[in-house]
C-alpha cells in the first residue's frame, strides 16, 4: 500500500466550479460553487474567468480550514487539445498553449488547467490531468467516414468511461487490459464506447453530432436533410450548431434537458414525452449493438454510467433490448472527481507512468 497523499481535485463546468479534497482515494470534502449568468456575462471568454474560478477554489479550500501547501498534487479535468492516448498527463506549457488556442475547441476546463498548472508551479507539486476528453484510441477502420474530406474523430466522456471500465474489470477479477467492455455514459451527452483490452477502439463523437440523441444533443442526423436545412436560408451556421449541441435531443422535442422532468411528464400521462424518451433509449440500444459487432460479439460486460443511469425506466427498457449481448453492470453518476483522484494515486503508487504531451 502506498503512502497517503492529499490531493486537490478541480472540475470546471460552464456554470460551476467543483472542488474536492481526497486523502488518497478517500474523499474528505466535495463542494460545487455555482456561477449564475449575471456573474459570467461580464467575461468574453472562459480564459477571462481565470481569477473568478481561482478565487472560488481558494475560498472553498480556506472555508474548510485548509491551505494549498498541505496538498501533494492537484488534478484538473482535461480540456480540448490535440488528440492523445488515454492516461495520466502532467499539465505543461505546451498543453496549456493548445488548450488556450481554441484550435481544438474551448471549454471552461481551460481555466482548470491554468489554475492547476500555476498552483503546481508555485507549490512544486504535480499538476495532473487524467484521460482528457480528446482521448483517441480509435482503430484505423473507425476513422473512416465515407468521404476523404471528413474523418471521424474521438470526442467522448473518456474520464468517466475509462474509470468505470477499470472498476468493472476489477469487479470481474481482471485487469482493464484483459477485458472487452461496452461502456455507455448517459448524461447531457451520450457516448457509447467499445473498450478492447484497455483501448477505446470505437466510440461515437458525443460532442459534435454522432451516435444517439441525448438530453441536449442531436446525435447523428440524416445527412441529406441536414444539408437541405443548412442551405434553406432559414438558419445561420451558429443556429445549426446550436441545434446539434445544446438545443437538440430532448431539449428540441420536449423543451427540457432534465430526465427527471421527462419522467414526471410520462407518469402524468404525456404520451409524446414517453415516445421521445423511448426513442432515445432505442437509439442507445442500436449504438450498443454496433459496438458489440466491433468487438465481434466477444463482450465481457456492458456498463451503464452517468446521471441518466439512475433512471429505472431507462435501465429497464435498455436491459430488455441488450441483455442478450452480455451481463449488464450499473455504475451511475458522473464519477469524474473520483476518477481524477484515482488516476493521481495510480501515478503516486507507480502503477501507471506519466505520459508526455
Amino acid at each position: 500500500m502506498g503512502k497517503t497523499k492529499k490531493i486537490l481535485v478541480i472540475n470546471l463546468g460552464s456554470t460551476s466550479t467543483k472542488v474536492a479534497v481526497y486523502e488518497s482515494e478517500k474523499v474528505l470534502l466535495a463542494e460545487s460553487v455555482s456561477h449564475p449568468p449575471e456573474e459570467l456575462k461580464q467575461f468574453q471568454t472562459f480564459i477571462d474567468q481565470y481569477d473568478l474560478r481561482k478565487n472560488a477554489i481558494l475560498e472553498v479550500v480556506a472555508k474548510h480550514g485548509m491551505t494549498l501547501d498541505q496538498f501533494d498534487a492537484i488534478a484538473s479535468r482535461g480540456a480540448q487539445m490535440k488528440p492523445v492516448p488515454g492516461g495520466i498527463y502532467e499539465i505543461t506549457p505546451p498543453m496549456l498553449e493548445d488548450m488556450k488556442s481554441g484550435k481544438f475547441g474551448m471549454h471552461a476546463c481551460v481555466c482548470g488547467g491554468m489554475v492547476a498548472y500555476n498552483f503546481g508551479k508555485e507549490l512544486n507539486i504535480p499538476a495532473l490531468t487524467v484521460d482528457p476528453p480528446v482521448v483517441d484510441e480509435l482503430s484505423p477502420y473507425a476513422r473512416y467516414s465515407g468521404i476523404p474530406q471528413i474523418k471521424r474523430d474521438s470526442a467522448f466522456h473518456a474520464l468517466n468511461q475509462k474509470a468505470t471500465a477499470r472498476k468493472i474489470a476489477a469487479r470481474l477479477g481482471k485487469g482493464y487490459d484483459e477485458v472487452n467492455l461496452i461502456v455507455i455514459h448517459l448524461g447531457g451527452g451520450i457516448s457509447v464506447g467499445a473498450h478492447r483490452k484497455g483501448l477505446v477502439v470505437d466510440v461515437n463523437n458525443a460532442l459534435y453530432g454522432d451516435g444517439p440523441f441525448s438530453p441536449e444533443r442531436s446525435g447523428g442526423l440524416p445527412v441529406g436533410e441536414l444539408i437541405n436545412l443548412c442551405f434553406s436560408g432559414e438558419y445561420t451556421k451558429e443556429q445549426v450548431l446550436r441545434l446539434i449541441q445544446g438545443g437538440g435531443g430532448l431539449m428540441a422535442y420536449l423543451g427540457t434537458t432534465s430526465g427527471l422532468e421527462v419522467e414526471k411528464r410520462i407518469r402524468e400521462g404525456d404520451a409524446v414525452a414517453a415516445e421521445v424518451f423511448e426513442a432515445m433509449i432505442y437509439q442507445v440500444a442500436k449504438e450498443i449493438g454496433a459496438c458489440a459487432a466491433v468487438l465481434e460479439g466477444n463482450v465481457d460486460a456492458i456498463t451503464l454510467t452517468g446521471s441518466l443511469a439512475y433512471s429505472q425506466r431507462l435501465v429497464d427498457s435498455l436491459t430488455q433490448k441488450i441483455s442478450f449481448i452480455a451481463p449488464i453492470h450499473l455504475d451511475p453518476g458522473e464519477n469524474e472527481m473520483d476518477a481524477l483522484a484515482a488516476g493521481t494515486m495510480r501515478y503516486f503508487n507507480g502503477k501507471e507512468q506519466l505520459r508526455i504531451y
